[in-house]
């Protein structure tokens, strides 16, 4: 039988590809939940969004359950991974660009 520990020793970057994978296919099968519960407070999130937003999604999760992962620790860290922040506040943006607030 496959160990988690052994699925997540495979990485890019120090970062678990298990991981990241199970985070994009996780949020693939919940963007249709999530638009349609949006969509009762007429707020339109394509379900392309949803998976451009998983990573900023993700670091703020992170942040609020209080467990700093390798993510969420280089994304907070004032004195490098400039990439990584350039890449999230640009996922950021280009995720919230497509999304519209329906006025009653």
């Amino acid at each position: 039988m496959i160990n988690l520990e052994y699925l997540r020793q495979f990485r890019i970057g120090g970062y678990a590809i298990f991981d990241l994978t199970l985070s994009f296919i996780g949020m693939f099968f919940l963007s249709p939940l999530l638009s349609k519960i949006f969509s009762l407070f007429r707020i339109i999130i394509p379900k392309k969004n949803w998976l451009i937003l998983t990573l900023p999604i993700s670091i703020v999760v992170h942040l609020l359950v209080g467990n700093i992962t390798l993510m969420t620790k280089n994304f907070f860290d004032l004195k490098g991974d400039y990439a990584l922040k350039i890449l999230i506040i640009g996922l950021t943006i280009y995720g919230l660009k497509g999304i519209k607030i329906l006025k009653k």
